[in-house]
């Protein structure tokens, strides 16, 4: 079974920005009465299905599909809820790990969170100095709730 063990923060700052241009990611979710969330990625050139699963903890199932990305353009049109999440994602290496800067444009425009992938919630890692808050456990934060709640509604 595939997991996924993510821990996500704010950006404070334009510290992290790097010199190289990011990949644009396209997505929307599919309505469902399951506690699982499935999304519809186009990802540069490629596209994906992804089925997650409820958080506990920091951990929760994660399965991902390659597809072909026509397919993924049609459920995004056809399936998905509007409006679509748009971001630019940005991989930034610190010490032993890759930070993905996700730099939100569209509905969730002014957003910019960081994320780390672990092999264990444990694991220890080295923050950035353009870190902000933590907003793991916050539901807010999350691609499946941006997408049903943008950022540009929030009273900030």
């Amino acid at each position: 079974m595939g997991q996924e063990i993510e821990r996500k923060f704010l950006v404070a700052g334009d510290g992290w920005r790097p010199r190289e241009p990011g990949l644009v990611y396209r997505q929307g979710y599919l309505p469902t009465q399951a506690p699982a969330t499935v999304r519809v990625r186009l990802a540069g050139a490629k596209a994906y299905l992804t089925l997650k699963g409820p958080t506990i903890g920091l951990t929760r199932a994660e399965f991902e599909y390659e597809i072909p990305w026509t397919d993924a353009e049609a459920m995004l049109q056809q399936f998905c809820t509007a409006p679509l999440i748009e971001k630019t994602r940005y991989r930034i290496p610190v010490a032993d790990h890759v930070w993905e800067v996700d730099e939100f444009a569209g509905d969730n425009e002014g957003l910019v969170l960081a994320e780390i992938e672990l092999s264990h919630e444990a694991e220890p890692f080295t923050p950035p100095p353009w870190l902000g808050p933590e907003v793991s456990h916050d539901p807010r934060y999350r691609n499946s709730y941006l997408a049903r709640h943008p950022y540009r509604t929030w009273a900030h």
